[in-house]
């Protein structure tokens, strides 16, 4: 087998995938289509078994081992969602499974890894601690290692989903995909680049696991010396040496997005398209609303993963309420004296801001003898709504910080 995949290989991973991942669907997205001002898509792959795309490549990685490698189990290290992949083709095809992850892994991840019936460890803070691990644990026991993204039959399973989207999609031009390893990325890319070279391929990864935009530069893999993103799914430090080579050869473009970006994201995909992700999965909408004009339409945006903490959710919804305007923290400087208080509520409820929470500080060096500085948390109907809140109560002459 040679370390480059081909549209062979994802056809033939097709038809090794029949009957057991499904066809996700493909939303068309009014909102999003109203902002970019032309069509815009979700590929659904949140609604894949397991929650993401990686049931594909998973599946096709294990369906193809010997009889005598079957016979020794199969070792994966993933921060849950190309576990659950292991895990479910494992017990599919009645292989066992362990799966080491990092620390402080999902718990819902975990807990479906389990379900699925491998074995689970946790080691080390970030996933290159995890694969180190399970490389070890191969050469101990003699387990075949399932990389999460650096093979060629992991590319072509995740390819199949490239595959779809031209079907489902036929008039696209843009193709955004949520990036961390790569195998995906790569994988839809060489399909699509072999079937409609003029659609355009873009890669999105989170900025404080952006391992790509470097690497690229160097021209080779590049390993971060640390990352910091709760897009778990693509939080990746180091390229694969296949997928390396297959997105600098097929992927037209790599842009980052902010935490605050995917937090707006997530909250958008849950109010207006009823979809919930994680965040890795909201990466690609997180580019659309970052730059609305950036992207030729059609536009094809993948939803890569739905498997989400569900405290994990509430923070990252929080967040994206915050992010979004819709919650404002400000701080207020009144008079000391009864009925400011008062005076400083009914100029917010006149505005129709809603308190959420209110704090006092009397002892701080910027404030005199007759001043108290009020600490309130409110929630606003957006950025412009909390613009104007701020500007009316600086023209009845408080200072106001946020």
């Amino acid at each position: 087998m040679t370390d480059e995949c081909t549209l062979a290989d994802i056809l033939a991973a097709r038809e090794m995938l029949e009957g057991v991942t499904v066809t996700t669907p493909m939303e068309e997205s009014r909102w999003l289509s109203a902002l970019v001002g032309g069509p815009v898509s979700l590929k659904c792959e949140n609604l894949q078994r397991t929650g993401s795309f990686k049931s594909r490549g998973a599946y096709v990685r294990i369906a193809r081992l010997s009889a005598e490698e079957r016979a020794k189990g199969v070792v994966a290290a993933s921060a849950g969602n190309h576990a659950q992949g292991v895990a479910l083709a494992a017990a599919t095809l009645g292989i066992s499974s362990t799966v080491f992850m990092p620390e402080g892994a999902p718990i819902p991840k975990e807990k479906a890894t389990r379900g699925y019936g491998a074995d689970v460890v946790f080691h080390g803070r970030y996933l290159e601690d995890s694969l180190a691990a399970a490389r070890e644990f191969s050469e101990q026991t003699g387990a075949v290692l399932i990389h999460p993204f650096d093979h060629v039959d992991i590319v072509a399973g995740q390819g199949t989903l490239g595959l779809e989207v031209l079907e489902q999609s036929p008039d696209v031009r843009t193709v955004l995909v949520p990036t961390g390893g790569g195998g995906l990325l790569a994988g839809v890319a060489i399909a699509i680049k072999a079937l409609r070279p003029d659609v355009r391929v873009v890669g999105v990864q989170a900025e404080g696991a952006a391992a790509y935009p470097g690497s690229l530069a160097a021209g080779h893999p590049v390993p971060l010396e640390s990352m910091s993103t709760m897009a778990d799914g693509i939080a990746v430090g180091r390229p694969g040496d296949i997928t390396f080579a297959a997105v600098r050869d097929h992927v037209d473009e790599i842009i980052t997005v902010s935490e605050e970006s995917l937090s707006r994201a997530l909250l958008a995909l849950i109010e207006r398209a009823k979809q919930v992700v994680e965040p890795a999965g909201a990466a690609a909408v997180a580019a659309l609303l970052d730059n609305p004009t950036g992207f030729e339409t059609p536009v094809v945006a993948v939803l890569s993963g739905g498997n989400i903490d569900p405290l994990l959710l509430s923070k990252v919804i929080r967040h994206g309420l915050a992010a979004a305007g819709r919650y404002l923290y400000l701080r207020v400087c009144i008079p000391d004296l009864p009925g400011g208080l008062a005076s400083l509520l009914s100029e917010i409820g006149a505005e129709g801001a809603n308190v959420l929470e209110v704090a006092h500080e009397r002892i701080s060096p910027s404030l005199t003898l007759n001043e108290v500085e009020v600490r309130i948390q409110l929630e606003t109907r957006g950025e412009a709504h909390a613009e104007h809140l701020m500007e009316r109560l600086r023209e009845r002459g408080y200072r106001v910080n946020d």
